[in-house]
């Protein structure tokens, strides 16, 4: 790195120790370092297994099987995708009471696997570590669905109401979870210091809540390797591999 890498680190650091309320905002490139594929570099799994649109998913039976084909072959790129240095270090800095919560576009579960609280983790685009009812909600598992599946090559339904069942992700046209959003709003109207890592805020809704953050008042503090839309509001912008910026909090 270079000394003004360097530089901006050791400024975010010095924010970090003042902040008393630390509310992080993660995406894709959190998780990179762990084996999990972002959606944008070239060459990504995603570009040849994309997420079914919803509203494809709920007319289609076709539609439904294509989309859990892709769901596996996705799931074996990351098969044991473990938390890295830069999940630890938030995990920590909830750990610590010194973050209320983190919230994150992320859809890989590795905020809990790092030791995050569930209810401390928000969500916004779902999660991919199961599936749930289109109708009734009920939860299913991986474990169970993914050899029916592969043996029968049938979409899984409802054990419960005999619905569709889907990963419990947000497909593209699919409505976004209000009390995840509500909930990231309130904690970025209430943070101190708001620090995105790993997003490129591009995908709106979830994008706004930086914004939200900063007109309240808020440090904002932007960690990614490329430039983001929102890098001119931001008070301070580190352009550096991830688990490299927040290692030293990772313990």
């Amino acid at each position: 790195m270079d000394n003004e890498t360097d530089d901006a680190i050791e400024a975010l650091h010095e924010m970090l120790d003042r902040a008393a309320s630390i509310v992080a905002f993660t995406g894709a490139g959190i998780s990179t370092e762990s084996g999990v594929p972002d959606f944008r570099t070239p060459g990504s799994p995603w570009t040849v297994n994309k997420p079914i649109p919803f509203e494809a998913f709920v007319r289609s039976r076709e539609a439904r099987i294509e989309a859990w084909r892709r769901k596996f072959a996705m799931d074996d790129h990351y098969a044991g995708a473990a938390p890295n240095r830069g999940h630890r270090a938030l995990a920590r800095l909830v750990d610590e009471g010194r973050s209320p919560a983190i919230i994150t576009q992320n859809i890989d579960g590795l905020h809990q696997a790092s030791g995050v609280p569930d209810d401390r983790v928000i969500e916004l685009h779902g999660n991919g570590t199961y599936a749930t009812c289109l109708t009734c909600g009920w939860r299913h598992e991986l474990a169970a669905i993914r050899p029916a599946f592969e043996a029968s090559g049938e979409p899984p339904s409802c054990v419960m109401c005999a619905g569709p069942v889907k990963s419990a992700t947000v497909s593209f046209g699919q409505a976004m979870p209000q009390d995840k959003m509500s909930r990231g709003q309130q904690l970025a109207l209430e943070a101190e210091l708001f620090l995105v890592v790993g997003s490129s805020l591009v995908v709106y809704p979830a994008a706004t809540l930086p914004i939200i953050a900063k007109k309240r008042g808020a440090v904002l503090v932007i960690v990614n390797r490329q430039p983001t839309e929102l890098d001119a509001i931001a008070d301070l912008v580190v352009r550096a591999e991830i688990g490299a910026v927040l290692g030293r909090l990772a313990g």
